[in-house]
């Protein structure tokens, strides 16, 4: 259900402002109305000033919270002191921290690229090559592939291979100026200091200036050097951590607080500031309470119609848990109907057909109330859920008759258990009963869908304008109803035939004639045409759509049914001793891992037969605003 709303206007004199909005925080009931900002030009240094002070804040919240990520990650236990202005200290401990280890990693990466260049030569002393030079014999590094290499390099180069690497060779020259000269190379007056390099059809390496080891050396000292900056990181997560999220929630006050300040209309003259805002009609009684003690002037209306209410949603404990489904694709509007009370029954429905066995969801209650006991309160509550989807899958999975991929009906159960499984096929035909069940729960889904939809659109626009909708919600729920009846025998052929043509006749008046009282009669035709063409396509799609629910279900059994006899051929193949062995490990990573796919599956398709087949013909938009008090941090209240 969406929660009524009273829409709260508020006249305060700028100087009681601030203290005003500090009280009404605590009280945290409101939902305030900020106006759009202004452009530069229409707005004062001064709330320029303010607006680059809460942007400024607003950057240094997200730097903060970047860094809790970072020490998060360390997995280090924080202390549970939690001191603003410790934060502050923390944080630049971090960031001096972060610069240290970024320099670390640089000298790092240019390290190991040394490293890798000198591989191919071993360990080497570069002085010596100094002292060659000196005695007049300079020393040249090349590498080519193994067909460029010529053998007449040795004797006219003194060329000797250091290395291979797949096809490419490594090899040094060692020459004096009269080897350059012998091999009718040009030889300049000035000689460099690195001699003459040979013009060989090889590619030359330029070497750094150090030896192997003594990269090797240096890498690991900043390699230790890193590890000891990591330590203190999480040193600093330790004792800094819970100070750091001070921090932020301090800065996230402050900015919600500076927002709704900047976004406060002014009047007469900047000496009024006009708060506008929402208030739970079941919480107007406390707000009013609040204003009377202050001194301010106020009224409270109720919502009209074209307001941008924001959004509360009230549900029971079960439908409740659902509600993050219903954010996910977008809050309803304030007009339209709350559908999370559909969504929770059929959601779990569509779960328990897609996953299919009684033994998976076991496992799901025990791993439900596992995690509830180890995850942060937050998480723990959408451990009820699994609870729950749990429950609706070991009881569906008994009724579709599967058990850890074992067949409940062809085992020894009670008889009465049996009679309430759906399983096998339909009379003399080889059509499987759930595949059936699957398509008359779509059916069902989307009936309840356009009845929603025209209930919908009569308390938005009145009856009038939804003529149309009730018209093709008698025509299908009608004949759906009407053919279920013959089917079952319970009405006869001749009256269903009545049925049908008299049903088919009513629907079409308000399909056909009075979907638009404001438009010709010969457009409402051509229009109701077009609609006809969409539905006709459009609602065999969709209750096809509801054959995955049977499809995953039958996949995931079989492929459990797989795992259990592979299991036991090993067993039967393994010996008396190594196959239990074997036979336990297949099980309970082919059910772990069956259990993981099915989860995804039936998560993702019930979410799709939620958004697109049941949303699209309730006719949901989904494109309100959620309710977000104006209120102190949970910490602080």
């Amino acid at each position: 259900m969406i929660t009524k709303m009273k829409k709260l206007a508020c006249l305060v004199y700028h100087k009681d402002y601030e203290q005003f909005l500090e009280q009404l925080r605590t009280l945290g009931v409101v939902h305030i109305e900020q106006r759009p900002e202004a452009e530069a030009d229409e707005v004062s240094d001064e709330q320029m000033q303010d607006r680059a002070a809460v942007e400024a804040k607003m950057h240094e919240a997200d730097t903060v919270k970047q860094l809790i990520q970072q020490l998060e990650a360390t997995g280090v236990e924080a202390k549970p002191a939690a001191d603003p202005e410790k934060g502050r200290a923390a944080v630049r401990q971090t960031q001096e921290l972060n610069a240290q280890l970024a320099e670390t990693e640089h000298t790092l990466q240019a390290l190991r690229k040394d490293e890798a260049a000198l591989k191919p030569w071993g360990d080497f002393d570069p002085d010596m090559l100094g002292k060659l030079a000196q005695a007049g014999y300079y020393v040249h590094f090349f590498a080519c592939p193994q067909r460029q290499y010529d053998d007449a390099w040795e004797t006219a180069f003194h060329a000797f291979q250091i290395g291979r690497e797949g096809d490419k060779i490594y090899f040094i020259t060692i020459t004096s100026q009269a080897d350059i000269e012998a091999a009718g190379q040009e030889v300049p007056a000035s000689v460099p200091v690195s001699g003459i390099q040979p013009a060989i059809n090889a590619e030359p390496i330029r070497l750094p200036d150090t030896s192997l080891s003594e990269v090797r050396h240096r890498i690991t000292a900043e390699e230790q050097k890193a590890e000891a900056l990591h330590q203190q990181l999480c040193s600093v997560a330790k004792q800094g951590l819970n100070s750091m999220r001070a921090l932020e929630r301090t800065l996230r006050t402050s900015i919600q607080f500076d927002r709704v300040v900047l976004g406060t209309q002014r009047a007469a003259a900047d000496k009024l500031m006009v708060l506008e805002g929402w208030v739970p009609q079941d919480s107007e009684q406390q707000l009013v309470d609040f204003l009377e003690t202050q001194r301010v002037y106020y009224e409270l209306r109720l919502a009209r119609k074209g307001d941008n209410v924001p959004i509360k949603l009230r549900n029971n404990a079960f439908t409740r848990m659902y509600e993050v489904l219903t954010k996910m694709y977008g809050m309803p509007d304030y007009e339209e109907f709350d559908p999370t009370p559909i969504v929770a029954p059929f959601f779990t429905l569509f779960f328990a057909f897609c996953m299919g066995d009684a033994g998976y969801g076991l496992v799901l209650i025990a791993l439900g109330f596992l995690l509830k006991k180890k995850l942060s309160k937050s998480l723990a509550g959408m451990m009820n859920l699994v609870v729950t989807l749990g429950i609706a899958t070991t009881l569906f999975g008994t009724v579709l008759g599967t058990f850890f991929g074992v067949s409940l009906f062809d085992v020894d159960v009670p008889e009465w258990l049996k009679e309430f499984m759906i399983v096998g096929k339909i009379g003399e035909t080889s059509y499987d009963k759930q595949m059936l069940l699957a398509l008359i729960i779509g059916v069902v889904h989307i009936c309840i869908a356009m009845t929603v939809k025209a209930v919908s659109a009569t308390v938005r626009y009145g009856f009038k304008n939804a003529l149309s909708d009730w018209g093709w919600l008698l025509l299908v729920v009608g004949f759906v109803c009407t053919g279920g009846l013959s089917f079952m025998k319970v009405i006869s052929e001749d009256i269903t035939g009545w049925a049908f043509i008299v049903i088919g006749s009513v629907a079409a008046i308000g399909i056909y004639l009075l979907n638009d009282l404001h438009r010709n009669v010969f457009v409402n035709i051509g229009s109701g045409l077009w609609d006809t063409y969409n539905m006709a396509t459009g609602l065999l799609g969709d209750v096809l759509s509801y054959i995955r629910l049977y499809a995953l279900g039958l996949a995931g059994g079989m492929l459990g049914g797989v795992f259990n006899q592979l299991a036991f051929m090993v067993d039967d193949a393994a010996g008396p001793i190594a196959g239990p062995l074997f036979c336990g490990l297949i099980l309970v990573f082919g059910h772990a891992l069956n259990i993981a796919m099915s989860c995804l599956s039936a998560f993702v398709h019930p979410l799709r037969l939620t958004f697109v087949e049941y949303f699209k013909n309730s006719g949901y938009d989904g494109k309100g605003q959620a309710y977000q008090p104006f209120r102190l941090p949970e910490e602080e209240q």
